[in-house]
């Protein structure tokens, strides 16, 4: 069959669309905030054999990874028309405990030909402390661990397996609603699909979902090319792994050879104690929004990525950690680091194209308790966003999420609507950002007044090391995490885990951007 490049638009746009409408399904039906307000999910399409060829703009670091996710999948079990199968385990393809992920196959006349998957951040899924993002050691300590299993066999729903996971979770119903939200969307995904087969049949469907790979990789091939051949090298540090104090090194050397990439992390410290241990997913995730994001072209975001990358990580280092290292910390804050370093690196082949470091944290804040006005127990997640860093020609933007974060802002409505707490301030940081010729963009400042006792999480970057500035901009500025009691105002550490009491407040305030530029001088 050859190639139509008319077909292959329409095909490209028709595949985006199925992603774009499964995840609308899931935010409208989900009940947590997390995922119903901020949009922490992703879905995607899969060949047969779990590689990705659409996926709809939602979160880099879920979509980089969900191909292993599927192929752990395949390699677990046989798929029978009306399956759903549910993971988080990290070592198989998931990110971290909290993310789960479903997946359905498409069968046409009895035989396997796609699958369609989603994977959302459940606000909590058991573990030590209420958010299941705990300062942990190992997984076990981070909540329940779901292998690649059958939540649904032949369309019959498992009832057992469901309340075995509803038995080890603080707020099933809600749990609950979200599973029952994510298994809606695969069905809308497995309908959409089923609808261009009946239409164009399964060979040109087949035809254009590989085709599609092919056309990125051609494009990210021709963008590498255009990269000077050279070794590139770049460090930073993440603050500490919220148990031990010393700095965390993030190394890479990336290699350009005509069209091809090869990105060694080899320099990067071993696994630590702590959770901020990234699985050999999430590595691939940064490293595929990086170069993703140096083509100019209207490219979809596919396997064909991987082609033309070599990916070195040793096993046993914070960016490969083993079996039972804790991971809930390397999805949401090692992710960004990769990131920075990458651009670090190509910022010195390339320097018009890369910007200065963004915020390089999610601000990670998890807590939950008992709501006397409700009579429940809850347990609440969220991300806050910082300042985007400048680059040639432009400002960097102010409060938002940045990179491996695609989600939105919490409405201060919503949040205060769904947990027994206050917003009292929320609003941009001043001069955050970095001076440059261009600035740096502000980061945010949001504070939360507690009006019952909880158990609160903060996991965070940027507190020790600022965003980087590029030619001569100025590093944005580092974040700070406040408890204010009383009258005592107490700065914390960029991981904490703590107690709550009525009237405590909470500030966070997140990192600026780095700034681009030598800034002009005064007259």
């Amino acid at each position: 069959m050859k190639i139509d490049p008319i077909e292959l638009e329409l095909f490209k746009n028709k595949f985006i669309s199925i992603s774009e409408e499964m995840g609308a399904v899931l935010g409208r039906t989900a009940l947590s905030p997390n995922i119903k307000e901020r949009k922490d999910y992703s879905c995607a399409l899969f060949t047969r054999t779990g590689e990705t060829f659409a996926q709809g703009s939602h979160i880099p670091v879920h979509l980089g990874a969900m191909p292993l996710s599927v192929q752990a999948a395949l390699q677990s079990m046989d798929f029978n028309e009306g399956d759903l199968v549910i993971l988080n385990d990290p070592y198989r393809g998931g990110t971290h405990l909290p993310d789960i992920t479903c997946i359905s196959p498409l069968f046409h006349q009895g035989k396997l030909i796609f699958f369609v998957a989603n994977r959302a951040h459940h606000a909590d899924i058991g573990g030590i402390t209420p958010g299941s993002m705990p300062l942990a050691t190992e997984i076990y300590q981070e909540g329940i661990i779901l292998p690649p299993v059958k939540l649904i066999r032949q369309g019959k729903l498992d009832k057992a397996l469901l309340s075995l996971i509803l038995a080890n979770v603080r707020t099933p119903e809600e749990r609950k609603g979200d599973l029952l939200a994510q298994m809606a969307a695969n069905e809308k995904g497995l309908q959409r699909l089923q609808e261009i087969i009946a239409e164009y049949g399964p060979d040109k469907v087949n035809f254009y979902a590989d085709a599609l790979q092919d056309y990125t990789e051609k494009f990210l091939r021709q963008t590498i090319a255009r990269i000077p051949n050279g070794t590139y090298s770049f460090t930073d540090f993440m603050d500490d792994d919220g148990l031990e104090p010393q700095p965390v090194k993030i190394a890479v050397t990336i290699t350009i050879k005509q069209d091809r990439a090869i990105v060694d992390f080899s320099h990067s410290s071993p696994q630590v104690t702590g959770n901020i241990n990234a699985n050999l997913a999430v590595t691939t995730s940064a490293v595929l929004y990086v170069f993703r994001s140096l083509v100019e072209e209207d490219i979809p975001f596919n396997t064909g990525l991987m082609r033309p990358l070599e990916i070195i990580a040793p096993q046993g280092s914070v960016l490969n950690a083993t079996f039972p290292s804790a991971t809930a910390g390397g999805n949401v804050e090692t992710s960004q680091r990769i990131v920075d370093v990458l651009l670090g690196a190509l910022a010195q082949a390339i320097p018009e194209k890369i910007p200065a470091a963004s915020s390089g944290t999610m601000n990670n804040i998890a807590f939950g308790g008992f709501d006397p006005s409700l009579g429940r127990r809850y347990a609440y997640y969220e991300t806050i966003g910082g300042g985007m860093g400048a680059a040639q020609g432009r400002a960097g933007l102010s409060g938002v999420h940045t990179h491996m974060t695609n989600s939105l802002n919490t409405p201060i409505e919503a949040l205060e609507n769904y947990l027994p707490l206050k917003i009292t301030e929320y609003r941009l940081r001043p001069r955050s950002g970095g001076q440059g010729r261009w600035r740096g963009g502000n980061g945010l400042i949001r504070e939360y007044e507690f009006t019952t006792p909880v158990q609160l999480t903060i996991i965070s970057e940027r507190r020790k090391f600022a965003p980087y500035g590029l030619q001569g901009g100025r590093p944005g500025r580092r974040g700070r995490n406040i408890l204010i009691r009383g009258k005592r105002r107490l700065t914390l550490g960029s991981k904490v885990n703590l107690k709550i009491y009525p009237g405590d407040k909470l500030r966070l305030e997140t990192p600026g951007g780095g700034g681009y530029g030598q800034p002009k001088e005064k007259k």
